[in-house]
């Protein structure tokens, strides 16, 4: 029987001026976003934002953090976690920061992405065990691959419990436009999100 341990990480939802002007005043982020035809969200737009993400999160925080720890058999150890929301850019897990989305869900799928990598750092004892076999066992793949099968078999198992198909395969389908997140996919589909969790915890016992 799985176990987890009551204590939960509260996500603290930030905006900082200092930060946020790091992506701003990027010539590469620009640059995209002019292909795009698009603009840099104002600071007001970015704070707009978060107050309405934060809403929507707040419902399904504990539901989210419960399973993660329960499929992970890992063990939250952080009681808080800053999570800085940029207006573009690349979204990740340390120190946790999330662009904002059009469509809000993709924002917490992301953003519940994240937190798994969050637990697995939280964990790295544990999780160096599972990392050394993953190198040992897909040597040809890259290590940005290797580093989300794992991951990509968790989320799978989250949606499925939590969610539906139909908005996992809308974050696969995202994912696919992605080389190495195409590829641990196609990892977890063939060899099976349930057989994977179960080799991870063999490992970490």
């Amino acid at each position: 029987m799985r176990i987890y341990n009551k204590m939960m990480p509260k996500i603290e939802f930030v905006y900082s001026n200092v930060y946020d002007d790091r992506y701003r005043s990027s010539e590469i982020i620009q640059n995209i976003l002019k292909e795009q035809n698009k603009k840099y969200p104002s600071k007001n737009k970015i704070t707009r934002y978060i107050s309405r993400v934060e809403k929507i999160w707040r419902k399904q925080e504990k539901k989210i953090l419960i399973e993660i720890a329960k499929i992970t058999n890992l063990k939250w150890k952080e009681d808080k976690i800053k999570c800085y929301v940029i207006g573009s850019g690349r979204s990740f897990s340390d120190p946790l920061t999330l662009k904002i989305f059009d469509n809000l869900n993709d924002f917490i799928d992301t953003l519940t992405h994240e937190m798994i990598h969050q637990i697995q750092s939280q964990n790295r004892d544990k999780y160096q065990k599972w990392h050394k076999y993953v190198d040992e066992t897909y040597k040809k793949e890259t290590e940005l691959t290797k580093r989300h099968i794992f991951l990509h078999a968790v989320h799978k198992k989250l949606y499925l419990n939590l969610f539906d198909k139909k908005r996992l395969k809308r974050n696969i389908k995202r994912d696919y436009t992605k080389p190495d997140y195409k590829r641990s996919w196609e990892i977890v589909e063939k060899e099976e999100h349930d057989n994977i969790i179960k080799r991870f915890d063999k490992l970490i016992r």
